[in-house]
């Protein structure tokens, strides 16, 4: 399920595009894999007739069970979760049947930093919290992959962005100047 292009404006750019570290999978992978193993030793070690048939069954339905449970689901929500950086803002999305998307303009972000336990600078993921001027503060965002490299560029990014919508010094001498001679207002960004 890609993120839907429909919510960016028209100059807006995706610069990445992330859903959780892959780690999140491994619970889902190994109760698929404890579910197959147990309805093949079932098949193979239970007795023939209608007992050993039953028994098969319901061994089977609660494989299948688990597997939508603690395998499906997460696997549904760790693809439906979206964490996307544009040259604009950053959007964070979730939600399998339902919907969650909040978007943090880059000017509005104060702060943001990033927290790695040990496993987790193994695997080479951790948490960001991003601070917003708001109602709502932080956002946390877990599992993110390369955590330390998505930091570093949300920071450019934030960068770009308030550079890109500001004056410099001299633009602003300018305009000073322009203002005490008695010129004109230009448009600086023309």
């Amino acid at each position: 399920m890609a993120f839907p292009e429909d919510v960016l404006t028209e100059d807006e750019h995706v610069v990445l595009h992330l859903h959780p570290h892959w780690k999140a999978l491994l619970r889902p992978i190994l109760v698929l894999v404890l579910a197959v193993v147990a309805v093949v030793a079932g098949w193979l070690l239970l007795p023939d007739g209608d007992g050993g048939t039953i028994a098969l069954y319901a061994i089977a339905a609660l494989g299948l069970a688990l597997v939508c449970w603690l395998g499906l689901w997460p696997f549904l929500v760790w693809r439906t979760t979206h964490y996307l950086f544009t040259d604009e803002r950053v959007l964070l999305q979730e939600g399998v049947f339902s919907r969650n998307r909040r978007d943090l303009p880059l000017t509005r972000i104060n702060d943001h930093s990033m927290h790695q336990r040990f496993l987790e600078r193994l695997l080479g993921c951790g948490t960001l919290t991003i601070e917003s001027a708001g109602e709502r503060g932080q956002s946390v965002l877990n599992d993110v992959p390369h955590v330390d490299k998505v930091q570093t560029k949300l920071y450019e990014l934030v960068e770009a962005h308030h550079d890109k919508h500001s004056l410099g010094d001299g633009e602003m001498r300018e305009i000073l100047a322009d203002m005490r001679d008695g010129k004109p207002l230009r448009d600086p960004s023309a």
